[in-house]
């Protein structure tokens, strides 16, 4: 089965130039054919293919169905982006697979990447949903600064649990002990050279809980992944 993304279901029956190129070029599927489509936000449509135009396929709509979330809580994962752009790239397809909900790209201190393309990092999301056949699109914000992120996530969610990773020798859990099953929870990870001291004070001091992500110290590609998949397993 092939999934095909289109966040107006209901109101526009016909598949973006992206997704009609794939649907007609690529798969060559043909007038009458059935297809998958959702709109991102848990809502699958059945469809017939009406018009299989390479730009603009056109298709009709047999049935539509309310699919519930794969789990029962909500996953922000908020990341320095490495230098390395490749490896940003693919910690976003592998989260997305695993079942992250939400992705906030931050400035540290030590970032070595200052700048983002959004654009092309949610092409790859949006591919990789498709390919975990999930109705549930991840969002991604623009990037933005850590002190600020940090400051205003909290007041603005205040029923999530805020964890921050770090490699400093302080108390602090694993993070597969610290988590509250259940509830919706934000993980920050840091670029390279890790969080700064004074960064790690500021999550401390608004409520974030210090977690370990195991006894190897990991690249934020690599970290990104597993607090990813300790909290989703641990939710099964």
């Amino acid at each position: 089965m092939y999934l095909f993304y289109n966040p107006d279901i209901e109101t526009v029956n016909c598949l973006s130039e992206d997704e009609s190129a794939h649907c007609v070029r690529v798969l060559r599927l043909q007038k009458g054919d059935e297809i998958v489509l959702t709109d991102g936000r848990g809502t699958t449509a059945y469809a017939r293919i009406t018009n299989p135009h390479p730009r603009h396929c056109e298709y009709e709509i047999v049935r539509t169905e309310k699919q519930p979330p794969s789990h029962n809580f909500r996953l922000h994962i908020a990341f320095a982006p490495t230098k390395n752009i490749e490896r940003v790239e693919w910690m976003a397809e592998k989260c997305t697979e695993i079942g992250a909900d939400a992705f906030t790209p931050l400035l540290c201190r030590f970032s070595e990447r200052k700048q983002l393309r959004t654009d092309r990092l949610q092409k790859i999301i949006l591919s990789a949903a498709k390919q975990s056949l999930t109705p549930y699109l991840p969002t991604l914000d623009e990037m933005m600064p850590y002190d600020e992120f940090v400051r205003n996530f909290q007041a603005s969610h205040p029923d999530v649990e805020c964890f921050i990773a770090h490699c400093y020798d302080t108390p602090k859990r694993l993070l597969r002990d610290a988590l509250t099953l259940g509830r919706d929870t934000l993980i920050l990870l840091g670029p390279e050279g890790d969080f700064s001291e004074e960064e790690v004070r500021l999550a401390e001091s608004l409520g974030f809980h210090s977690v370990s992500l195991g006894s190897s110290r990991l690249r934020t590609e690599t970290a990104a992944v597993v607090a990813c998949h300790t909290a989703i397993l641990m939710n099964e």
